[in-house]
């Protein structure tokens, strides 16, 4: 089995307690048998998915022409109704920035104007990353801090979360709607 193989079969065997307690270790940075951020991916995926979502589990992009190099590397596909949704995670104690946004939006530029992507962190977001989020045209980027992937855990509603996150963004154009608060 691959390191990939590998993780779907084991965040699998987790339903929603295990889950909690996957989050609960890697707030604490302890998470054995995972590389460096990958436990958040595949939680975060995991949820969507027994939520009733279709996800895709981390994956790469292949360019074209004779090497069929990595152009891009997705930690993941969500596809819940209407929505898609590409996710991208950073699982990091100080604040993200906007770089990671910046390359969502290139991803994006990349896909029907109808995907939109999300991106979750174990800390929270820099002003600037805020900013970007908020003015980044047909690229809809929505921003996911820990204390909403925390709420979205414990009351099993990451995929009602995502609909009224990308619904508030429609109509107020703010990317960060906290759900556990509205």
């Amino acid at each position: 089995m691959t390191k990939s193989e590998t993780y779907i079969h084991n965040i699998r065997q987790l339903n929603n307690d295990g889950l909690q307690q996957l989050f609960s270790q890697i707030q604490a940075k302890d998470t054995p048998g995972w590389a460096d951020g990958k436990a958040l991916e595949y939680l975060i995926l995991r949820q969507f998915e027994l939520e009733g979502a279709e996800v895709v589990y981390p994956f790469s992009v292949l360019g074209r022409g004779e090497y069929n190099e990595v152009i891009e590397q997705i930690d993941g596909m969500v596809y819940l109704d209407n929505i898609t949704c590409l996710v991208e995670c950073k699982d990091q104690i100080q604040k993200v920035d906007f770089v990671p946004l910046a390359k969502m939006r290139n991803q994006l530029l990349r896909r029907p104007a109808s995907t939109i992507g999300s991106v979750f962190t174990t800390s929270t977001f820099t002003d600037a990353a805020g900013t970007l989020a908020a003015y980044t045209g047909q690229q809809v980027i929505l921003l996911w801090e820990k204390t909403e992937i925390e709420y979205v855990m414990q009351n099993n509603c990451i995929c009602d979360s995502l609909k009224k996150k990308y619904r508030y963004f429609n109509e107020h154009c703010v990317p960060d709607l906290n759900t556990k608060w509205h």
